[in-house]
């Protein structure tokens, strides 16, 4: 019997825009897969992977919490570094609630220093996340969360450790409740706002990384060229890696293209699973020099270009 038909006020639904602050390496893409249950934004161990603003998208009880996976906050040097620092601060402003993660082991360090002066400015409810607590005493936790409540009036602090999922439940509870009254946004079956194509380009940039991280520089990037659905349901999949010079180009491949293959193979397999049909994908190496300096891409990343 529905809400309605017993006489009963149906239960309102909220929904709300929650954006992840932090530096670089702090867990915030690892976070986001933990609380919406998939992977649904590239998780590296190199740093600044996540370049847009990628959403993952969680239904608690009557809510839906959308979470807004900002790229790290770090001192940025070139034009491409300045693009993320300001597409992270324009999703702090935009949302409704702000998630400040301090890695545990780190503590307030010089990066944590500054992320905690500059979101001061953010005129949103903040909540304290500290990561990682698993590899730290107890004491020296209390002490960090207590130093950062100084710092800055959160409405509630939380300890987790998201990639064994300890205390995500207890933030995903606290982020359904404190998002505000509203509609869904999005369909309830949906996870993420990333199209498919863009997604898959991810998995195979993060395959890129988990292979070559010592030896490529995170410029690289991945576009989906083709995107075909066949009559046998399965998908045909064409994908152009972009790197800046010859020599990162032969990185990639490999010798007799051992590397290339590998990478497909990995990337082909976790495609796959997600989409639950075979997949058939065909990746090339291409040299586009100073792609850093040009417009077009960063609008395909969700970036604005800056013009100094």
């Amino acid at each position: 019997m529905t809400a309605e038909a017993s006489g009963e006020a149906p239960t309102a639904t909220r929904c709300g825009f929650v954006a992840l602050i932090g530096a670089p390496n702090v867990g915030k893409s690892t976070l986001v897969n933990a609380l919406v249950g998939a992977k649904v934004t590239i998780v590296s161990r190199k740093v600044q992977t996540t370049r847009a603003l990628i959403r993952g998208i969680v239904i608690e009880n009557n809510a839906q919490i959308i979470l807004v996976d900002t790229p790290g906050i770090f001192l940025p040097k070139r034009r491409l570094d300045r693009a993320m620092v300001s597409t992270a601060w324009s999703g702090a402003h935009d949302a409704d609630l702000v998630c400040v993660l301090i890695d545990a082991k780190a503590g307030i360090d010089e990066e944590a220093e500054a992320i905690l002066t500059k979101v001061a400015s953010v005129n949103h409810d903040k909540i304290l996340v500290i990561n990682k607590v698993d590899l730290v005493p107890r004491e020296k936790l209390l002490a960090l969360a207590q130093a950062a409540n100084e710092r800055m009036a959160f409405k509630k602090t939380f300890m987790i450790a998201a990639i064994s999922g300890d205390g995500v439940d207890d933030l995903r509870q606290a982020l359904a409740e404190m998002v505000p009254p509203g509609p869904f946004l999005y369909p309830e079956d949906q996870m993420s706002d990333a199209p498919m194509r863009h997604l898959a380009a991810e998995i195979t940039r993060e395959k890129i990384y988990r292979r070559l991280h010592q030896e490529l520089p995170y410029q690289s990037t991945v576009e989906t060229d083709k995107w075909e659905e066949r009559k046998d349901k399965s998908v045909r999949i064409e994908q152009t890696i972009f790197v800046e010079r010859e020599s990162q180009r032969k990185i990639v491949l490999g010798a007799g293209g051992a590397t290339i293959k590998s990478i497909g193979a990995d990337s082909r397999k976790e495609i796959g699973e997600i989409l639950g049909v075979p997949v058939h994908l065909f990746l090339f190496v291409k040299v586009r020099e100073n792609w850093g300096d040009d417009p077009d891409r960063y609008r395909e990343m969700g970036l604005e270009f800056p013009r100094e």
